[in-house]
C-alpha cells in the first residue's frame, strides 16, 4: 500500500490518476506602492508572460490566471494566454477561474479556440458561476439585464451550456440564404476539436462537484469552500474530490477527468522571504463569504523539508492530479521564478512530482 493510498483512505488514487502536475495561479495584482514591483497594469501582463517561460524553464506544468472585473488585476484573459501561447511550448496554459455571469458565449468560443489553436491546444480553461466582485451590479453593466432576476449560478450555467455547444461545433445562428446561398444553421468558426475535454469548473462545495460531473467537466477546487462541516480544509476537499469521482463514474464518462486543487506555498530559504513571508504557516480559517460560513485552506510557509512534509499528508492533494500554487505577483518574475525553482527543487519531489521536458533550472 502507497503513503497516498493510506492516506487517503476510501479514495483509491493509485494506479488510475495521471502523473502528477504542477501550476502555478496568479492574480495578476498591481498597484503604485512602494513594495510593488508591478506598479501598471502594463507590467502585470508582461510579468504573466515572463513568468510563464520562466516556469516552463524549470519544468512546471502550467501558468493559470485569475480573472477579475473591475479590479486592478487581470481581467480579459484570452489576449494574455494567446500571447503566452506564443511564447511558450510546452506548458498547459488556463484560467482559474472565468466567471461566466459576464461572458458573451459565442464570443468567447471563438477567442477560447483561437487561444487554443495558437498555443498548440494548450489551453485548460476553468469556468465558473464566479465569486463575489466590486460591481454591486456587474453582469448588468456588462449588457445582461436580466441578471438581478436569476436564480443563484443560473446564469453562469446557461452561458457556460451556450458555450459548450458553440465549441463542440453545435448549430447556434441561422444562415442568411441571400449571403451563403442556402439556409440551415451556421456553427462558430475558429474551433479546436479538443478544446471541450479540457473545460473545468470551479467548484466551492461538494454538492456542486456533483453537478459538475454530470456535465462531464473537470473538476477545480480552490483554497477556499463555501461551506464547513467542521473537518480540516484538506479532508473536507478530498470529500468533494471523491464525491466528483463516483458521480463521474456514475454517469459513464468514457475518458477520465482532471482534477486540481489550489495551495498557497512559500518556502522560506532567504532574507527577503522571512521579510515578506517570515511568520509561521498558520491553520484553516473560517469566514463569511457569498452569504455563508466558509472554510479556507492553510498557508504553507517554512522550511521547504518542513512544508514538503505537511503537504505529503495533504489528503485533497493525494485526490487530485494537479496542484496549482498561488504566487505573489506584485514581488516580480525574478522573486516569483526562484520561488517556484524552489518548490520544484525541494518541495515537490515529495508529492510524486517530477519537473517536465527534461528541465533543469536556470535560476541562480
Amino acid at each position: 500500500m502507497s503513503w497516498r493510498t493510506s492516506i487517503l483512505g476510501a479514495v483509491d488514487v493509485t494506479g488510475s490518476r495521471p502523473e502528477l502536475k504542477l501550476g502555478f495561479l496568479s492574480f495578476g495584482h498591481w498597484q503604485r506602492a512602494r513594495w510593488s514591483r508591478t506598479p501598471t497594469a502594463k507590467e502585470a501582463l508582461v510579468q504573466s508572460i515572463e513568468l510563464a517561460e520562466a516556469a516552463e524553464e524549470i519544468g512546471i506544468d502550467g501558468a493559470f490566471v485569475r480573472v477579475h472585473h473591475f479590479a486592478r488585476q487581470l481581467a480579459s484573459p484570452f489576449p494574455l494566454l494567446a500571447a503566452i501561447g506564443a511564447r511558450t511550448s510546452r506548458i498547459e496554459i488556463g484560467t482559474g477561474v472565468i466567471d461566466m455571469r459576464y461572458e458573451n458565449p459565442l464570443y468567447m468560443a471563438e477567442e477560447a479556440a483561437a487561444a487554443d489553436l495558437i498555443a498548440g491546444q494548450r489551453l485548460q480553461l476553468g469556468i465558473s458561476r464566479g465569486s463575489p466582485e466590486p460591481a454591486l451590479d456587474g453582469p448588468e453593466a456588462f449588457g445582461y439585464q436580466n441578471a438581478q432576476g436569476e436564480a443563484r449560478g443560473e446564469l453562469a450555467r446557461a452561458h457556460t451550456e451556450l458555450f459548450r455547444r458553440a465549441i463542440a461545433g453545435g448549430a447556434v445562428a441561422r444562415a442568411d440564404p441571400a449571403q451563403t446561398g442556402m439556409g440551415g444553421m451556421l456553427a462558430i468558426e475558429p474551433r479546436s476539436d479538443t478544446l471541450g475535454e479540457r473545460i473545468w469548473w470551479g467548484s466551492g462545495t461538494r454538492e456542486s462537484a456533483l453537478w459538475v460531473a454530470a456535465q462531464g467537466m473537470n473538476l477545480m477546487s480552490s483554497t477556499l469552500l463555501l461551506e464547513d462541516t467542521g473537518v480540516a480544509f484538506d479532508e473536507l476537499q478530498a470529500q468533494q474530490i471523491e464525491g466528483y469521482r463516483e458521480a463521474w463514474a456514475a454517469a459513464g464518462w468514457e475518458r477520465e477527468p482532471r482534477v486540481s486543487v489550489s495551495r498557497s506555498v512559500i518556502p522560506i530559504v532567504s532574507d527577503e522571504d522571512r521579510t515578506y513571508f517570515g511568520r509561521d504557516g498558520n491553520g484553516d480559517q473560517l469566514g463569511y463569504l457569498d452569504g455563508r460560513m466558509s472554510r479556507f485552506g492553510r498557508t504553507y510557509t517554512g522550511e521547504p523539508d518542513r512544508i514538503a512534509e505537511q503537504l505529503a499528508q495533504d489528503r485533497a492533494i493525494a485526490a487530485a492530479d494537479t496542484v496549482l500554487l498561488t504566487v505573489p505577483n506584485q514581488l516580480g518574475v525574478e522573486y516569483n521564478a526562484k520561488l517556484l525553482d524552489t518548490i520544484a527543487k525541494h518541495v515537490a519531489p515529495a508529492l510524486g512530482w517530477r519537473a517536465k521536458g527534461g528541465a533543469g533550472s536556470a535560476i541562480d
